[in-house]
Formats: C-alpha cells, sequence, structure tokens
C-alpha cells in the first residue's frame, strides 16, 4: 500500500502555507489604486459619494458678526459693573439688519443671527434686562464680546471645508448648502460583479431538492455592497462546471472593477475557482491563517480585482468585513478611517486553539453596575449565519490565544460603521 501524507485542512490549527491576516492585508494593499474618473452631481443627487476633489469655502461663515441669542445690542464701552440705562433706538432682526446708527449709550434690540450693527460688540441676553418703554436697564455682571458669533469664526474664504475622499454624509449636504454650492465633483462609484457557486444553491422561489440549499451569500454580499454605495452586478449561481465558471468570471472582469464569488476556492474535487483565476489572470494567495475564512483567493483578471471568498455564510461576510471591504473603500477613493478597537472584559468562557486568528461573534452589553461587557453568540461555526444577525461586534483572537477565561479583557471591534 502505497505511503499516505495528509494534507493540510481547514481544520488544522496551523499550516505553512497560509499567510497571516496582517500579510494578507499587506498583499492586497499593493494592488490597489483608486478609481481616476468622475463625474459631477448636483447636491441633492451626491449623498453617499466620494469627492474627487476637494470643497473650497467661497465665503466665510458666518458672512457678518451676528447674535447668538436674543437680546440687546450694546457697545462694550458702555458697560458697567452692576446696574445701568441705556437708550432703545431701533431693533434689529435676522435677514433685517438695523439701518441706522447707534451713539455712546443707546442700544438696539437683536434677535439670534441678526446681524450686528458695526457700532456694537456685545449682546445682553433678554433675561437680564427690564425695559420701559425707550429704556433699559441692564443687571448683572456681562463680559466684552459675549454672545456674539464672528464672522468667519466657522468657516474662512478659501478655507478647505471636505478634503477629497470624503463620502458625503447629510450633515455634509447641509455644510456645503450653507456655502452656496450647488454642484460637486465627485468620483463614479466602483462597479462590482458578485456571484455564487455550488451546484447544490437554489435562488428564493425555486423549489428545493433533496440536497440543496438556497443561496444567502448573494443577499448578504448585496446588502453589503449596496451599504459601500456600489453599483453591483448580480449574476446569480454558476455551477460547478470549468466552461460556465470560466465563462463568469471573464464576463464579470470585462464589466467590473472588482469580481467577488463566493464558494469553490476550498480543495474539493469540484472547487474550480483558483484554478481557473490562474487560467485567467494572477493568483496572489488563496488561504488566511484566521477562522472563519481561512480558503480565500485574492488575484486580478486583467485589469479587475478579485476575491474568491469561501462558501461558508459567516466565512463570507467575515473575510468581506475585514479583507475586501477596506479594499474597496480605497479604490472607491473613500479616506481611510480605520475602526476603532476596544478593550473589554468577556462575561463567557471563549473556547480557541492557538495557530490562526479568530473573528468570534459578540455581543457587547452592559451589566448591572454600567460596566460595558461581551460574551459570545454561541456556538461560533461558519455555517451559523444567525450568529451574525444577533452580535454586534467582533471578538479578536490572536494566533497565540489559548482559551479566554470568564473576566479577562479582549479586543472587540464593534459592528458599528462595519456592517
Amino acid at each position: 500500500m502505497a505511503e499516505f501524507t495528509p494534507q493540510p485542512s481547514c481544520a488544522d490549527p496551523q499550516d505553512q502555507q497560509s499567510l497571516s491576516v496582517d500579510e494578507a492585508r499587506s498583499q492586497i494593499e499593493q494592488l490597489l489604486s483608486p478609481i481616476s474618473s468622475w463625474q459631477k452631481l448636483a447636491l441633492r443627487d451626491a449623498l453617499g459619494h466620494i469627492l474627487h476633489a476637494p470643497v473650497i469655502s467661497p465665503l466665510q461663515v458666518p458672512p457678518h458678526n451676528n447674535s447668538a441669542m436674543d437680546g440687546y445690542a450694546i457697545h462694550s464701552r458702555d458697560m458697567a459693573a452692576e446696574r445701568y440705562t441705556l437708550k432703545l433706538v431701533g431693533t434689529a432682526f435676522a435677514g433685517q439688519p438695523y439701518q441706522g446708527s447707534i451713539s455712546q449709550g443707546e442700544c438696539i434690540r437683536i434677535m439670534t443671527g441678526a446681524m450686528m450693527p458695526p457700532e456694537c460688540d456685545t449682546v445682553i441676553m433678554q433675561e437680564h434686562v427690564a425695559v420701559d418703554g425707550d429704556q433699559i436697564t441692564v443687571h448683572g455682571q456681562h463680559q466684552a464680546g459675549q454672545n456674539v458669533r464672528m464672522a468667519g469664526e466657522d468657516i474662512e474664504q478659501g478655507q478647505t471645508v471636505l478634503p477629497a475622499g470624503q463620502r458625503i454624509t447629510p450633515a455634509d449636504m447641509g455644510l456645503i448648502a450653507s456655502l452656496g454650492i450647488g454642484e460637486l465633483r465627485v468620483r463614479r462609484k466602483l462597479r462590482v460583479a458578485f456571484f455564487s457557486t455550488g451546484d447544490e444553491l437554489r435562488s428564493i422561489g425555486e423549489p428545493l431538492a433533496a440536497g440543496q440549499i438556497y443561496d444567502s451569500n448573494r443577499y448578504t454580499l448585496y446588502g453589503m455592497l449596496k451599504r459601500l454605495d456600489a453599483e453591483v452586478l448580480d449574476m446569480g449561481v454558476v455551477p460547478d462546471e470549468k466552461a460556465a465558471l470560466k465563462n463568469a468570471l471573464a464576463q464579470a472582469a470585462a464589466e467590473a472593477d472588482v469580481v467577488i464569488t463566493s464558494g469553490g476556492v476550498s480543495v474539493g474535487d469540484a472547487d474550480y475557482v483558483k484554478e481557473m483565476l490562474a487560467e485567467l489572470g494572477q493568483v496572489n494567495f488563496w488561504k488566511i491563517a484566521m477562522k472563519p475564512g481561512r480558503p480565500l483567493a485574492f488575484g486580478k483578471i486583467d485589469d479587475a480585482l478579485f476575491f474568491g471568498l469561501p462558501g461558508n455564510p459567516v466565512s463570507v461576510m467575515v473575510t468581506f468585513y475585514q479583507f475586501v471591504q477596506p479594499a474597496l473603500k480605497k479604490m472607491a477613493g473613500e479616506n481611510d478611517h480605520p475602526l476603532p478597537l476596544m478593550q473589554v472584559e468577556t462575561d463567557s468562557r471563549i473556547r480557541k486553539r492557538p495557530g490562526r486568528f479568530e473573528f468570534q461573534r459578540g455581543i457587547l452589553f452592559e451589566d448591572g453596575s454600567g460596566q460595558l461587557k461581551v460574551q459570545t453568540t454561541g456556538q461560533q461555526g461558519s455555517g451559523i449565519l444567525r450568529s451574525m444577525s444577533v452580535a454586534n461586534c467582533f471578538i479578536l483572537l490572536d494566533e497565540d490565544c489559548d482559551g479566554i477565561e470568564p473576566g479577562t479583557i479582549v479586543t472587540v471591534q464593534p459592528f458599528a460603521g462595519l456592517v
């Protein structure tokens, strides 16, 4: 009988052929470059798009000195220590400045946002003033310059308000509108084609025969891509046939900036993605020392970047968030904003063997004393998609970790800003 030599498998705690998580990220980073094409969009249509050019303010904000509250505009030279009386000579409303001049010992009634007269530098809030006809009496001690918003104190003319690479938010839209800018130069959307592989997969609405399952990966991928405001091309389910897979990959690469597949990157007899990628383009790596998500193929097909994600549903989401999403953001031209990590005490025992970096699903919560803690979602199998639905964070466990006892401080990556 011939001697049998076991091959590395996803069950092994260590595999010398696998890259570390950091090494994989570094190799991906080396192939990334932002798309250069851009378009002009009306401000109302720019939400979620990424600025190709910075927004430069054509004016100062506020455009003039104005009152921060309802009250009385005076000059600080008329202020006394405790109580003093001034003559009321007029009123200024927002958008309707006072047109006269103000002499020493005089003041005007002024509303929030109204332009300050050039002769005044201070506003006394109305609650500190007693009014008697055209006379006001100011009570209490006040400071020169109080309750006045100075011209340009928020934004100076010529200042860069938003940098290139900023993804436009509702707050950004309001800020840009306040500058009188109605059109923006933004990068075109990143085009991403994706499909699932597997003869066992069926689309929603189709009946299931023995051994078949519904394809969930295309829906999680679609949702994650839409969150990034990408232009998506859903190519459905491709059967485990070399010719069909090769044609699908070639078509996807011709139409998109990025091609993503799920399934078919392991070492099974019908796992052809890695083989077809090698025929059509280049394979940079296909295994990472992590759990879940060890089989992840990365490379290029012509000018398109390629990510071959595992087939298990949780592995698809974990590898997407840890590797694909950062890459897509950079390719789309978005500025890098590393997600914050937290150090939190674990409330549960966590099982783990050394050798691979693990992204376990966790739930951040406040205990009875208001202290933030984390617990796992329970079983961490890569097919338990519900664990991603109920989780609100990843618990990050490095390669050397040999399990965690309750009360241990662990590193947590919250889903906020991620999913």
